[in-house]
């Protein structure tokens, strides 16, 4: 649930920035729903460490939105925690190291 309203909120945000496409590939969530670490795949990857800085300073910004949107399922809104996946650019380099 977490994961989905997290990326219809980036998909909201990122709309009016041309060319540039956020997407919330997996979210993990602490014991006690208390902290979720969400992972971002931003497209294309040059923006990564400027989205993820802008990503960071709305932070309280984001966790609002998301607990209008998910006030009536859970008791407390969890602290977001935002870090760049880089899994399939690490995917690629082992692809492209397999070819040569």
């Amino acid at each position: 649930m977490l994961q989905k309203e997290l990326s219809l909120i980036f998909q909201q945000q990122t709309r009016m920035m041309r060319g540039t496409m956020v997407s919330v590939t997996r979210c993990r969530i602490s014991p006690d729903l208390s902290v979720c670490t969400a992972y971002l795949s931003v497209f294309p990857t040059e923006k990564g460490d400027e989205i993820i800085d802008n990503v960071n300073r709305n932070e309280k910004q984001i966790r609002y939105e998301l607990g209008t949107r998910i006030r009536h399922q859970v008791r407390i809104i969890p602290e977001l925690r935002f870090f760049i996946d880089d899994s399939l650019d690490y995917i690629e380099r082992i692809d492209e190291l397999l070819k040569n």
